[in-house]
């Protein structure tokens, strides 16, 4: 930017500059680390990333999995029961009357079907990163690959969220914690 500093976002690339001639010479050169310090330093930060990602994702795929699926799951049967009785007493016209409920009934699939696909995914990226023994390798495996399925995995949820029922929902809603005193 304007100030000379560098502006990285990914959080691994950002961890490796703690390898940079500069700030090797910094960190080094006023004795603050030793070489092996700062090595051991950076090796720790990379691991302490890539287990907080890991943890997110573990919390996201045991929410989304656990709690949001199967009340979402829940809600969409109280729709297909109002489109039933809607058939079974105006089958004439129920299509019409219950377009609505059926457009709702198969966005909830979707993102039911979304979810719990991503969260194998995330799964399984997770344990190809977790089995990789160079840490920079894992750390950036977690960027790249398992950060953006937790991303699809949490806006399939925030729209299930806007979909289900408040009184259904498991979680405070986002409006609803916005509007805490």
């Amino acid at each position: 930017d304007r100030r000379g500093l560098t502006n990285i976002c990914h959080v691994p690339e950002a961890l490796m500059h703690y390898m940079d001639n500069q700030s090797r010479s910094v960190l080094i050169g006023e004795r603050i680390f030793n070489e092996t310090e700062l090595a051991c330093r950076l090796e720790v930060e990379l691991e302490k990333y890539t287990m907080k990602v890991q943890i997110e994702g573990r919390v996201l795929g045991d929410l989304a999995i656990n709690h949001i699926v199967p009340t979402a799951i829940k809600y969409q049967n109280i729709l297909i029961q109002n489109v039933q009785g809607l058939k079974d007493i105006m089958p004439e016209e129920y299509q019409e009357l219950a377009s609505e409920e059926i457009l709702t009934i198969s966005k909830i699939a979707k993102y039911v079907k979304s979810i719990r696909e991503h969260n194998r995914q995330m799964i399984n990226a997770r344990k190809k990163y977790n089995n990789t023994e160079d840490i920079e390798e894992r750390a950036n495996g977690y960027w790249n690959e398992v950060r953006p399925i937790m991303m699809v995995i949490r806006q399939a949820i925030d729209k299930l969220e806007l979909i289900v029922d408040d009184e259904l929902w498991p979680l405070p809603k986002y409006r609803e914690m916005m509007t805490i005193n």
